[in-house]
C-alpha cells in the first residue's frame, strides 16, 4: 500500500513558494487553461460563484500596479513605502494576473476566492511555474479609477474583487521554504 502521507499531490503543497521575481517569458495557453481550470474545481460554499480575469496586456497590467500605488500610499507603513518607490512593481513582472471576484449576494464570496486562487497557485507549482498570492493589487479596486479598471476587466456587476495571483516562469532560483511556525495545531481527541 502506498505511504498516504508522501504523495505527488502533498509534495507540490510542500515545494510550493510565493515567487516575486519573473522572466518576460509568457506562459503558454494550455498552461493558463489548466491553472483556470485548476481554479474552476475548488470547493465552494456559494455555487461557484466567482469569476476569473485573466490580465495579459501590459498596458493594463502597468494601470492597475498604478492605481493600487496611488491607494497604498495613504495606507501607512510598509504599503506606504512600497507605493512610493518609484521602481516597486505590486505584480513583481509577472506576465499573467489572474483576479477572482466573487457574487457579493453568495454566502461565502472571499472565502470561495481564497480557495479557488490556492488551487490556481499549487496548479502552477505542479507545471512549474512561478506564482504569488497578491494583496496589494486588489487596493487599485479601492481608486477613484475602480470603475473604470472593473469595466476594463469584465467583472460582473454585483461580483466584488476578492483575490488576485500573479503567474510566469521565476527568474533566479527558488526560494527554500522557512521554518514552519511551531504550537498553532490544538487537537482534541
Amino acid at each position: 500500500m502506498p505511504d498516504r502521507t508522501t504523495n505527488d499531490t502533498l509534495a507540490v503543497i510542500r515545494r510550493r513558494r510565493s515567487v516575486r521575481s519573473y522572466t518576460a517569458i509568457q506562459i503558454t495557453d494550455e498552461e493558463l487553461d489548466t491553472i483556470v481550470e485548476a481554479g474552476r474545481y475548488a470547493p465552494s460554499a456559494g455555487g461557484q460563484a466567482w469569476h476569473f480575469t485573466v490580465v495579459q496586456n501590459k498596458k493594463l497590467l502597468a494601470e492597475l500596479n498604478a492605481a493600487a500605488k496611488a491607494v497604498a500610499k495613504h495606507a501607512g507603513g510598509l504599503m506606504a513605502a512600497l507605493a512610493t518607490n518609484e521602481t516597486y512593481d505590486c505584480l513583481h513582472g509577472a506576465p499573467t494576473l489572474i483576479v477572482v471576484s466573487g457574487d457579493e449576494q453568495s454566502p461565502s464570496p472571499q472565502v470561495d476566492c481564497a480557495a479557488a486562487t490556492e488551487n490556481m497557485l499549487i496548479a502552477a507549482e505542479s507545471l512549474g511555474l512561478g506564482a504569488c498570492w497578491l494583496f496589494f493589487i486588489t487596493l487599485a479596486f479601492g481608486s477613484p479609477r475602480a470603475a473604470e479598471l472593473r469595466q476594463a476587466l469584465e467583472i460582473p456587476e454585483g461580483y466584488r474583487p476578492y483575490a488576485a495571483a500573479v503567474f510566469g516562469h521565476q527568474s533566479g532560483d527558488a526560494a527554500d521554504a522557512s521554518s514552519r511556525k511551531a504550537n498553532i495545531v490544538s487537537y482534541i481527541r
